[in-house]
């Protein structure tokens, strides 16, 4: 259960001319791999996840898997509003060999307690694979209260939540509740520092694109309990963290890589529009203050 630690990438999913650039990905991975992120997540949130086919999710996967080829983790997002649409997904990450499959909230739909206890409970009967559910109110309508859970909590396989509730209330209840082995890692950058404080084990981090050997560091030092330097790395990365959410993520990160000529285009996809020029012009002062670009 302890691979889910530390600071994780949820990869953004490169584009060229609507396609998925596959190079683009493996060459991101990379990156990550090389600047100590500890595991990659594709097709989350910032993967676009909601735009990509069935096939383009598949492939996204299994070129993840492959070009990761066991050197970290990779937790690949297989969720939906659809329980047996997550089954698919789950079942299909499972065989192309991901160490854990994270599973979103059912959005729209806006199910019940108890909906949401026997969606995760049916797939995680249906799947042997390690779940982190994952909460996402902003994103899906729905918040996965902290006694719902800890009951899914009792499920052998499902060890753990993403948590971007941003309320350290909340996820110190979902950690006093849960068993002492269930991960909590944090789903938002701003509030890495503090989850692992309460005692959490890490994030799944949007930053982590452009920045990953910094977001790294607030994590490893969090985690060894050198907090005066972990907080100095967090206020320092701080205005990045910030201008990553200048829009609607991944819109910003996917500029950001673009900029710092990672991917050759950060175009996202419809529904998602371009960073506006004033924006823009945001993105690009902080990025230079920075020295990523």
């Amino acid at each position: 259960m302890t691979k889910f630690k530390g600071a994780y990438v949820a990869v953004v999913t490169p584009f060229i001319d609507g396609n998925v650039d596959e190079q683009g990905l493996k060459d991101l991975i990379e990156f990550q791999i090389q600047n100590g992120t500890s595991g990659i997540v594709p097709c989350g949130t910032t993967g676009e996840s909601a735009t990509l086919s069935h096939e383009e999710h598949h492939r996204v996967v299994e070129l993840t898997i492959k070009t990761v080829n066991g050197r970290v983790p990779v937790l690949a997002g297989t969720g939906s509003n659809s329980t047996s649409e997550t089954i698919e997904l789950t079942r299909h990450a499972k065989a192309a060999g991901a160490d854990g499959a994270l599973i979103i909230t059912p959005y729209y739909n806006r199910p019940s307690p108890e909906g949401l206890y026997q969606h995760f409970k049916t797939v995680a009967q249906a799947v042997d694979i390690p779940i982190i559910l994952y909460n996402v109110p902003s994103r899906t309508g729905v918040n996965m209260m902290p006694e719902t859970v800890a009951r899914c909590a009792a499920i052998k396989n499902i060890v753990g939540i993403k948590e971007a509730t941003a309320n350290l209330c909340q996820i110190s209840e979902v950690i006093r509740l849960c068993p002492k082995e269930f991960v909590v890692m944090s789903g938002d950058d701003f509030t890495a520092l503090p989850t692992i404080a309460i005692g959490g084990t890490g994030v799944i981090s949007v930053t982590s694109n452009v920045a990953p050997r910094d977001m790294a560091a607030i994590i490893d030092l969090a985690l060894a309990g050198e907090y005066e330097k972990a907080k100095e790395a967090h206020y320092k990365l701080f205005p990045i963290m910030s201008a990553m959410f200048l829009e609607c993520n991944p819109v910003p990160a996917k500029k950001s890589l673009e900029l710092m000529g990672k991917i050759k285009s950060g175009a996202p996809r419809l529904p998602l529009g371009e960073i506006t020029p004033a924006n823009l012009t945001k993105l690009k002062t902080e990025l230079s203050a920075y020295g990523l670009i």
